[in-house]
């Protein structure tokens, strides 16, 4: 049975609209199940009934025309339940209802299961016998497992397009979570691998003969591309292997995969979505076979098809055209994707995956651009060049708004545009309480094009300099030297005031595409300090590169060490430091010994931080991380981003305790988080003592306005209350209560 299941999924995957996707349901059951009749039932949302929509062994020509109530017939009795119906002799039954037209009095064994969806009930599956009998539990789980499945599907078909009959414009709401605050309006540009035929949405096109032409082109350069390839490899390798490239060329012939993918785009499909579709088709072919060795060559097949899809996508001109208006959309967008847009056209960002604490998400928020992250199932191919509303307060995508909507947003844009230059007379006043307290307020950066910014906002020092973005933006690790000339800009661009480096942080969700790092759980893997000093060439030649570039410039250095677990890698950190240090000195550059600093992202490092804080010369909490695994939320998965909660009670008091060890070892401490520029969660740090908040440029103006309103007093008694309460909830009940009664309520509606 479970053959038979994945067999079932991987043809409804593969169909290519709603009807087929049904009809192949309802035949696929029939025959694995040995039934008489196999129907589906979906439910119309807007007449809230459930129509017969597909059926093999039933009236067909009601199709369609007949529905069913909740409640309404056993179809309708399970739909109403929600649960399986399992009936031996269906007039026995009390619920029993017949329907004339569509054919089924005959008929004596039901069985029903609903197809449920984030606990709504799309529709009914139902087989159904003549013979008097009970089906038995094998069936009734075949039957439910499909249903599961199908559910997915179905949900997935409804807002993307991909399986539904119209393709009408229509406007739709889509929720996600708050990426970067702030409103877009523009054009949707969706972004996908450039050679992962899975990604690829469909568009239509005008211009059919000059799609024609980039595709014969294409299939002339894989075929040149294999000839060469085999050519290579024949004196190492077995002629029944090299046979592989036959049938390679043999697929490309003019008469087989061509010929389909020309017709596909005569259709008025572009050339790359007319190349899925067609390997697609084939791919559930291969699906079906029983044979494991030929169901093996379906591989074989996708390897062809990715290798033309990557000839075409070297003349996919329209990936480089950006309107003013840009809104860049992707299931996994990455920093290439923000880098290929021009600064002045990026309008907004939409990725299916991600949280508020990704680190697609703190970038868009350092460059001041409204995102949305963890939008599931958004309709890639119908939204592609449409218009599109990108709401980063709320973490809501409207596609194709109407009028209304569009008047709406666009005063709220120009609500929030009149906020801000009312916060930039903030911008060069130092941020005090109104009780005398003194707070520093800093900036995360990693671009050099965050200087100018965060400065005319007011920052008082870099509390977090994200030196893995260089590393992120080259084809191989750069060299001492380039590393110094970028950090050398950064410390001029920022002095007098103090730069907070960090080494190198990758792992987890930040890789590098020459340095990959392959692990089933990257988060609690080889990362941040771990890689450094596994590799102490990388660590040497960045620790020499920043303290380098410190010569000369009225400066201050200070170098912190991310993902500490323990005093030795501390230890191992400053001989390799001091080794730095005294290697430069020696070599003739008159500079100075960088503070040294530690970030405290794990639990182990929040209970040793006495031990800690007499090796350092001072202490970041890296708020993102240290929620996530106190936690245990990957802050990523859109899943279970509600319970990535930063005024959960236990984190508090772990951020309560850090702050408290610094006091009393006299040694500086801060956050370089996202909790930072979250004006109610600074109010709460200010209180716990901490001396530095940093954060992303466009939130300084809005802490400074929180922090420079309410008293130090005010915000220790709101602590004291906070750390006796119980849940996450709470808590920022009582933050949002105090934000309110300071007359901050029109500041924080969105933020807070």
């Amino acid at each position: 049975m479970l053959e038979a299941l994945r067999r079932v999924v991987q043809e409804v995957s593969a169909a290519p609209d709603l009807e087929h996707a049904l009809e192949t349901t309802v035949d696929r059951v029939r025959s694995i199940m040995a039934t008489e009749v196999c129907s589906v039932y979906l439910l119309d949302e807007k007449r809230g009934r459930y129509v017969f929509r597909a059926t093999r062994g039933l009236n067909q020509s009601v199709v369609g025309k007949v529905s069913l109530g909740a409640g309404e017939g056993l179809v309708g009795y399970v739909a109403e339940r929600a649960e399986p119906l399992n009936v031996e002799v269906v007039t026995e039954h009390p619920r029993n209802q017949y329907i004339a037209e569509i054919g089924e009095d005959e008929f004596n064994a039901f069985l029903g299961v609903p197809i449920i969806h984030q606990g709504q009930t799309l529709g009914v599956l139902v087989v159904q016998q003549r013979n008097k009998r009970r089906f038995d539990e094998s069936e009734e789980a075949f039957l439910v497992t499909l249903s599961a499945q199908l559910a997915g599907l179905i949900a997935h078909a409804k807002v993307t397009g991909r399986l539904s009959i119209t393709r009408r414009k229509v406007s739709r709401t889509f929720r996600g979570a708050p990426g970067a605050p702030g409103v877009a309006l523009g054009v949707a540009i969706v972004i996908y691998p450039s050679v992962d035929l899975t990604q690829v949405p469909f568009r239509k096109v005008r211009n059919v003969a000059r799609e024609v032409d980039r595709f014969a082109v294409a299939v002339t350069e894989t075929r040149a591309e294999i000839q060469v390839i085999a050519e290579k490899m024949a004196g190492e390798l077995q002629e029944d292997t090299l046979g592989l490239f036959d049938a390679y060329l043999l697929m490309l012939d003019e008469g087989a995969i061509p010929k389909e993918v020309v017709q596909r785009i005569k259709k008025g499909q572009w050339a790359q979505g007319a190349l899925k579709q067609t390997i697609d088709e084939h791919l559930a072919r291969f699906d079906l076979m029983e044979d494991a060795y030929l169901r093996e060559r379906a591989n074989d097949l996708r390897e062809l098809g990715n290798r033309m899809l990557s000839h075409l996508e070297k003349r996919n001109r329209r990936r480089l055209h950006f309107p003013k208006d840009s809104i860049l959309v992707g299931d996994d967008l990455s920093l290439s994707d923000l880098a290929s847009v021009p600064k002045e056209r990026l309008k907004g960002l939409v990725s299916g995956s991600g949280s508020v604490n990704s680190h697609l998400a703190i970038l868009a928020e350092a460059l001041g651009v409204p995102t949305v992250m963890g939008v599931k199932d958004l309709p890639m191919p119908l939204i592609d060049g449409g218009e599109i509303v990108v709401d980063g307060f709320q973490g809501v995508i409207l596609t194709s708004p109407t009028p209304n909507q569009r008047r709406q947003y666009q005063k709220r844009k120009e609500e929030e545009a009149a906020l801000n230059r009312d916060l930039e007379r903030l911008a060069p006043g130092r941020c005090v309480t109104p009780d005398g307290h003194r707070t520093r307020l800093w900036v995360n950066t990693g671009l050099f094009s965050d200087v100018a910014r965060s400065l005319d906002r007011g920052a008082e020092g870099v509390g977090l300099y994200r030196t893995e973005i260089h590393f992120m933006m080259n084809e191989a690790f750069p060299t001492e030297e380039s590393q110094r000339q970028i950090y050398r800009d950064h410390l001029k661009g920022f002095a007098p005031r103090p730069v907070t480096m960090r080494t190198l942080d990758i792992g987890g969700d930040k890789s590098l595409p020459y340095f990959p790092i392959q692990e089933e759980n990257p988060f609690l893997g080889w990362r941040g300090i771990r890689v450094s000093l596994d590799h102490p060439e990388i660590f040497i030649a960045q620790i020499r590169a920043m303290i380098r570039a410190s010569e000369g410039i009225d400066c201050y250095l200070r170098i912190m060490l991310p993902m500490v677990s323990s005093v030795t890698e501390i230890d191992m950190a400053k001989q390799l430091i001091d080794q730095c240090f005294q290697e430069v000195r020696e070599e003739g550059a008159d500079v100075k010994r960088p503070d040294i600093g530690v970030m405290i992202e794990v639990p182990a490092a929040v209970f040793q931080a006495d031990e800690i804080l007499k090796r350092v010369d001072f202490l970041s909490v890296g708020s993102n991380d240290l929620v996530q695994y106190m936690l245990a939320v990957d802050r990523n998965n859109a899943q279970v981003a509600s319970l990535y909660q930063e005024f959960h009670p236990s984190v508090l008091k772990a951020l309560n305790q850090v702050a408290a060890a610094a006091t009393l070892a006299g040694k500086g401490s801060g956050i370089c988080g996202e909790m930072a520029g979250n004006p109610g969660a600074a109010l709460l740090l200010m209180a716990m003592g901490y001396q530095v908040l940093s954060m992303n440029s466009p939130n300084l103006l809005v802490v400074k306005k929180v922090l420079t309103t309410i008293s130090l007093k005010a915000a220790k008694k709101v602590l004291e209350q906070a750390l006796k309460l119980e849940s996450a909830q709470e808590v920022k009940k009582l933050v949002d209560q105090t934000l309110s009664q300071a007359g901050l309520e029109q500041l924080i509606r969105n933020r807070a």
